[in-house]
């Protein structure tokens, strides 16, 4: 049976190559911790352009940033008005919930740091 629940949403924002660091930190400003920064290319009906009859793809960059619920709102303010998000072209966030996490040992370490100063 769980203690507590630790409620996390994952920000995913993509953005054309190059762009992906406003949008770390935008949301580190913003109360992130960070975020993992992935390359992929679009497919889009809008995304190929040719030159000399050769199809180009853009690179796009994909930003996983898993966040506390809590902070999501604002995180995902700060991506848009840092990245430009709410201009066309620019790129796209969306929200995702999350179920289960593992591995995020900074939150532990600060929620057991947080009990041992209400118990003194």
């Amino acid at each position: 049976m769980k203690d507590h629940s630790i409620d996390y949403e994952l920000i995913v924002t993509i953005v054309n190559k190059g762009h992906s660091e406003k949008v770390v930190e935008a949301s580190k400003k913003a109360g992130a911790e960070g975020g993992t920064i992935i390359f992929g290319r679009g497919t889009g009906i809008h995304e190929k352009s040719q030159l000399f009859n050769f199809v180009i793809e853009p690179e796009k960059e994909i930003i996983l940033t898993l966040i506390d619920q809590k902070k999501t709102d604002q995180v995902l303010e700060a991506i848009t008005i840092d990245a430009e998000l709410n201009k066309p072209g620019r790129g796209i966030a969306f929200v995702l919930e999350v179920e289960r996490t593992v591995g995020i040992n900074h939150i532990l370490n600060q929620m057991i740091n947080d009990r041992l100063d209400q118990e003194e």
